[in-house]
């Protein structure tokens, strides 16, 4: 297969796989972690709504979703891609990172967990991602 055309496909199966993984987490978060009483958590107008009775718990959850499902994405456009797999990695983890800067415009988070999800849960995690993958392809080769 064409080397470009496979790392193309390892960004978008990296993309897909973490945003799966990322939904799978958020779904499961309110039967882990119950919201707050009176909490809307269906809708992003009752999430904004209610944000404000939410506790730091309530945030373990969404960060995992973020951090995993990043992590997750680009281990596997890393151990797919052909070449530039550090790269590739990174390039998933940035896309991630996109959507969590225009989550923070869409839903007011405490200030406290928008800098640690941004700072921590996208690039941190695709570059450990990658450097698993590479490690997991040593191995096997």
């Amino acid at each position: 297969m064409n080397p470009i055309f496979k790392n193309i496909l390892a960004v978008i199966a990296g993309l897909i796989i973490g945003s799966i993984v990322n939904m799978a987490i958020v779904m499961v978060s309110g039967s882990v972690i119950s919201p707050p009483e009176g909490a809307d958590t269906t809708t992003m107008e009752g999430l904004k709504e209610s944000i404000h009775l939410f506790q730091p718990k309530h945030f373990v959850l969404p960060f995992l979703a973020h951090a995993l499902g990043t992590l997750v994405g680009a281990f596997f456009a890393a151990l797919i891609a052909s070449n530039h797999k550090m790269k590739l990695a990174l390039i998933v983890g940035v896309f991630f990172l996109i959507g969590g800067i225009i989550n923070t415009f869409m839903l007011p988070a405490p200030i406290w967990f928008v800098i640690l999800d941004l700072v921590a849960a996208y690039i941190p995690m695709a570059w450990i991602g990658g450097k698993l993958a590479m490690r997991n392809q040593r191995v096997i080769s």
